[in-house]
């Protein structure tokens, strides 16, 4: 069987986290890594990720990830397209300089929407904020989920987040006497234009993705009625609604010296019984919700994209019961690849006994390359 369009068929690390020197390959379907805790298998999906998007999906703090003692990390991510061009994707930091990031030898600025990088998608215990936390990373989550769908709509946040950075800047000017409140029509009807194309990306995307997200939820364990809806801040379906908006909330805006009514300030709402997950989901229904959402995208990407995200798991199967073990086994090997790690093979359907391919992590080796703990 061919691989997935843009698999990955290796990431090699260099002083990243408690990793000197080592090389990771992937295969298609899934792979466990396992080991005892402490071992690096966190450290290895991170890395994974790090490379193939250039941040981390558990610090914003790069200097974190460089291993102690040494002056720079770097990740080097090998792809693969269904025709067999392959690329090759280096992410390197150093702490006090830019961020490298090169595809082909070639430096580039944006690694998001290059077609060379492939679709990726991590689960980790940090990641709960997503549902549990404030609205900001939800939004950031939708925002790539539309990036990845559609990639020529990713450029509209950028242009929305510009434009709201220069209209809260001219806010301050106005405050400090040397600009005029008139001169804050043309960037409001920036700001309304395409942060109208920005809600309606984001409802799209939410609208594709509920019921998938209902049914996977529902499957892994959380019974009842579980919706996912986006809940944006402005109802206007318009730019010349939300200009109108904006020029409502000026004189606000203009005593907070920034502005408060906008897109910026969406959420994307999760709820089983008609309650937010967020404020009265317990631990483990929150868990399920974010192994649900992140399958369900990964349902939308095989439709709109024909193309599934590679699935990074981070001990998902400890909290499991075992007939939930097996359902989430089958959808990891129903399709693409994906990397999920263990402290148990036992937790793991067919691990035991060779199948899915298993890599073990522990006494300072990962597959033959020399792993050293970090002083």
């Amino acid at each position: 069987m061919g691989r997935s369009p843009l698999a990955v068929t290796s990431v090699e690390l260099r002083d990243f986290r408690n990793y000197e020197r080592t090389r990771l390959e992937l295969a298609d379907g899934l792979t466990v890594l396992a080991g005892p805790n402490g071992a690096g298998k966190t450290n290895l999906l991170e890395a994974v990720f790090f490379g193939c998007t250039a941040r981390s999906p558990r610090t914003a703090n790069d200097r974190e990830l460089v291993r102690h003692g040494s002056k720079v990390a770097r990740v080097t991510a090998a792809t693969l397209e269904d025709g067999g061009a392959e690329h090759l994707i280096e992410v390197g930091f150093e702490p006090g300089e830019a961020k490298t990031v090169k595809i082909d030898g070639a430096s580039v600025e944006n690694l998001s929407t290059s077609p060379a990088r492939p679709l990726v998608s991590v689960f980790l215990p940090e990641r709960l904020e997503l549902i549990k936390g404030a609205p900001g990373p939800r939004r950031a989550h939708l925002d790539h989920l539309v990036a990845a769908l559609w990639p020529a709509r990713a450029e509209t946040r950028a242009r929305y987040s510009r434009t709201l950075a220069q209209r809260n800047a001219l806010l301050g000017r106005i405050r400090a006497g040397v600009a005029s409140t008139g001169s804050l029509d043309v960037w409001d009807a920036e700001l309304a234009r395409n942060g109208v194309a920005l809600m309606q990306d984001r409802a799209e995307a939410t609208t594709l993705l509920a019921p998938s997200f209902a049914e996977r939820a529902r499957e892994l364990g959380l019974s009842g009625d579980v919706a996912l809806s986006y809940r944006p801040r402005s109802p206007a379906r318009d730019a010349a609604s939300l200009v109108a908006e904006l020029a409502g909330r000026r004189a606000a805006d203009l005593d907070r010296g920034f502005t408060a009514h906008g897109p910026h300030r969406d959420d994307l709402r999760l709820t089983h019984a008609d309650r937010a997950l967020r404020n009265f989901g317990s631990q483990g229904q929150q868990r399920v919700a974010l192994l649900a959402l992140l399958f369900a995208e990964r349902d939308l990407l095989m439709v709109e994209r024909g193309r599934p995200p590679l699935m990074l798991l981070d001990d998902v199967m400890s909290e499991l019961d075992p007939a939930r073990r097996d359902l989430l086994a089958g959808f990891l090997c129903g399709g693409g690849q994906a990397l999920l790690t263990t402290t148990d093979l036992a937790h793991v359907p067919g691990a035991e006994h060779g199948a899915p391919g298993v890599v073990e992590v522990a006494e300072g080796a990962l597959g033959g390359a020399e792993v050293r703990e970090a002083a």
